[in-house]
């Protein structure tokens, strides 16, 4: 059982302009972090980041950014960011960026022009952008219709944050991912990724989804490694659909090279930890 994997995939960090946040988010981002000069180095300084991601021994990483002025901070300009940031490194880093349905004025032209500018994968973060994201159902947002129709078709996965959030002001309702059941049966062609899992209120909701749909995926990010397998018993069942990130840098989130290594501890077979730590995100981010 298990083993070492070689060409890990993260396919859940954040490094983004955080200079952008809002003071009482930057100082829960800052908890527990007495190195933030150090990650702020970093946000700087795409050569310096990949060295660290050298160290923890991570070959491939998604960058996440998403736009949450009124709550987090982050404008749009964090697409402009992170397009910049990996621009020249398409191998290692896939550069995931966001239309905001509720300020957007032309939402299918933005995920097209964020697709012509290098961003190959797109958040939407339900508890700090503040809707369902099923709201165009009921005419609420009819803007996530265009961003979900744009985003299939330009062949952009969309990651939704399924679970609980700490950050001040997030509203938790938001998270529970069996919206995204309606989200599935209406866009068939639409590649989904439940972060987190929909940790930690929501594991079978999201394992029931995994199981669904075939083009349902989740990752595992932010979840302690030792509370995997009891979220997930059956993980082995849907290792096919399961992607590692790590949260990293998040608040309490340990080093990667740390999670990676807890993680190749479970009792999985090599087969899973291939599919969990490397092939899954390779087939769904598809990098250069």
């Amino acid at each position: 059982m298990g083993g070492k994997v070689s060409g890990v995939f993260d396919a859940h960090i954040h490094m983004q302009p955080w200079e952008q946040m809002k003071p009482s988010v930057l100082a829960t981002m800052k908890n527990g972090h007495g190195d933030f000069e150090r990650l702020l180095g970093f946000s700087r300084s795409v050569d310096r980041f990949l060295e660290h991601l050298d160290g923890e021994g991570i070959e491939r990483a998604v960058l996440v950014n998403y736009v949450s002025p009124d709550l987090m901070g982050f404008t749009d300009s964090v697409n402009s960011y992170v397009a910049e940031y990996c621009r020249g490194h398409a191998d290692r880093l896939v550069a995931m960026g966001s239309v905001h349905p509720r300020f957007s004025k032309d939402p299918s032209g933005d995920v097209e022009r964020l697709a012509a500018m290098g961003v190959r994968a797109l958040k939407v973060h339900p508890p700090h952008q503040l809707f369902h994201p099923n709201d165009y159902r009921t005419g609420k947002l009819p803007a996530l219709e265009a961003i979900y129709t744009q985003a299939a078709r330009c062949r952009l996965p969309v990651m939704f944050h399924t679970g609980t959030s700490i950050f001040p002001g997030a509203r938790n309702v938001y998270g529970d991912p069996l919206a995204l059941d309606d989200v599935a049966v209406d866009f068939p062609g639409l590649t989904i990724v439940l972060a987190h899992g929909g940790r930690p209120l929501w594991g079978d909701t999201a394992f029931f989804l995994v199981r669904r749909f075939a083009n349902v995926f989740m990752d595992i990010s932010g979840i302690p490694p030792r509370s995997l397998l009891k979220m997930f018993p059956r993980l082995e069942e849907i290792s096919h659909k399961v992607l590692f990130g790590s949260d990293w840098p998040g608040p309490a989130v340990p080093a990667i090279s740390r999670n990676v290594s807890e993680i190749e501890a479970l009792p999985l077979s090599e087969g899973a930890l291939g599919r969990v730590l490397r092939d899954n995100a390779l087939a769904v981010y598809r990098p250069a």
